[in-house]
């Protein structure tokens, strides 16, 4: 089994910047999915005074005929918690659960949060009221107030909560609480994602483990998806707040799969209390640490994904102008295509730095720009520098970072052969301005005909 990978990053508090991990042999190689699931388990022991229990029910959607299934995931408190945190989307059209949230924060205390997949619950009439009813039935089954329960929803836009069923599901639901693994937990709040997605570190005589969802629809702007942090460290609520909002603002919010923000983007943190923590700043990397895998995770479990791209801009003269072109590469349409194909086509990365440039920071002083791709310099002093080797090694290293080669559709539907990452390399890109002390670094995938075929029939 391949061994627990240390974070991918160092934190400090002035600077958060990567570490150079690029495709060394750190990265963890996944022989099958057996071994991926084995590796989960060892990540998802839960931390002491939380429970996890899950349950799943067939239903008919009220807005279409045909039959679905949704999975309703539960997180309880051994007792409610005034210390939690957490950020949403910035969507102008948030679902009904982030307007539930944001009120929630104000609430002295928090001691469940209800998980639908399958329906967002976004812009639906009675939205909120249907939320409030399924957080009352689990409330009341729990011993909690109503309004200690938080809701999350995810999966299809548009379409209404079939309260009933849920409400008959609960019970199933708390019945199977447990504070072992909360890998069913992690399992059940997927959509289209391909596997769950878990991490924890250790930190003092605590944990702090998370796990998440998201596939598609991601370019977060303060959260993203659906991500769950808990902690048995006590951390107090403003110390929490504070460390999720800068821990999100340096992960989540560095990663993109398809430029789309979506509307049921939530990020919770939850503290039981249960082991003092002296030291906040270790608790803050520790949480950090998790944020990052989590985020890196999502992107290589992206719809479609076959390659991983890591952007890292240097030499900028701040740091937002940094993540902003990093953002501009990795959401490159024509860039995104060449890097799902192995095409080392590096025009294609110059006119995306050229563009953002040109329309975003007109008169930027490119003159000093130097450009790698795998370690390899493709651009310097405003002309490429490339050759036959060059073109080889560039497209061995994009053929080394491929997650899996396309398996042929099948009566016209991509289907991915396999649901485990079988790796952790990224293609390494590497942009210095030469203009200044700001770095960024920033996550995002390929654009892939698996994206377009699973995106065409998602509700279909």
């Amino acid at each position: 089994m391949p061994r627990s990978r240390r974070c991918n990053f160092r934190f400090t508090p002035a600077s958060i910047r990567p570490t150079s991990r690029g495709v060394s042999s750190s990265a963890q190689i996944f022989s099958s999915r057996t071994v991926h699931r084995a590796w989960l388990a060892t990540q998802a022991r839960l931390p002491a005074g939380f429970r996890t229990g899950t349950a799943k029910f067939g239903f008919t959607p009220a807005e279409v005929t045909k039959p679905a299934e949704m999975t309703l995931t539960l997180i309880a408190l051994d007792r409610p918690t005034p210390d939690f945190a957490a950020v949403f989307t910035r969507n102008a059209f948030p679902g009904a659960p982030v307007l539930i949230g944001r009120r929630r924060l104000a609430l002295p205390a928090l001691g469940a949060i209800l998980v639908n997949n399958k329906i967002a619950n976004v812009c639906t009439p009675g939205g909120e009221e249907a939320a409030e009813q399924v957080c009352a039935e689990t409330a009341r089954l729990l011993r909690f107030p109503p309004e200690q329960v938080l809701p999350c929803s995810t999966g299809v836009i548009g379409w209404r909560l079939p309260v009933d069923e849920m409400r008959a599901a609960l019970p199933r639901a708390v019945a199977t609480l447990n504070d072992g693994s909360l890998l069913p937990a992690a399992e059940g709040i997927m959509t289209t994602d391909l596997y769950p997605k878990v991490r924890c570190v250790t930190v003092g005589g605590g944990r702090v483990v998370g796990f998440a969802k998201g596939a598609g629809m991601i370019e977060p702007n303060l959260a993203t998806m659906l991500v769950f942090l808990l902690t048995d460290l006590a951390v107090p609520r403003d110390a929490l707040r504070a460390a999720l909002a800068r821990a999100a603002d340096a992960s989540f919010n560095c990663i993109s799969v398809d430029s789309d923000t979506s509307t049921s983007d939530t990020i919770v943190a939850l503290a039981s209390d249960r082991v003092p923590c002296p030291d906040l700043a270790a608790f803050e990397s520790a949480l950090v640490c998790v944020c990052r895998d989590l985020a890196e995770d999502v992107v290589r479990n992206g719809e479609g994904v076959h390659h991983v791209m890591r952007v890292q801009v240097s030499g900028a003269p701040d740091a937002a102008l940094a993540r902003a072109l990093a953002k501009a590469v990795v959401n490159a349409p024509l860039f995104k295509c060449a890097i799902a194909g192995n095409d080392p086509n590096v025009g294609r990365l110059v006119q995306a730095i050229g563009k953002y440039v040109g329309t975003q920071a007109p008169g930027l002083d490119v003159s000093q720009l130097r450009a790698r791709i795998g370690g390899i310099e493709i651009f310097a002093h405003g002309a490429f520098q490339l050759s036959p080797v060059k073109e080889e090694a560039l497209s061995a290293h994009l053929k080394k970072a491929e997650l899996y080669a396309s398996a042929p559709p099948k009566n016209g539907v991509f289907s991915p052969p396999v649901d485990y990452p079988t790796h952790e390399r990224c293609v390494e890109i590497e942009i210095d301005l030469g203009l200044g002390a700001a770095a960024a670094t920033v996550l995002g995938a390929d654009f892939t005909h698996e994206y377009v075929s699973e995106n065409a029939d998602y509700r279909s």
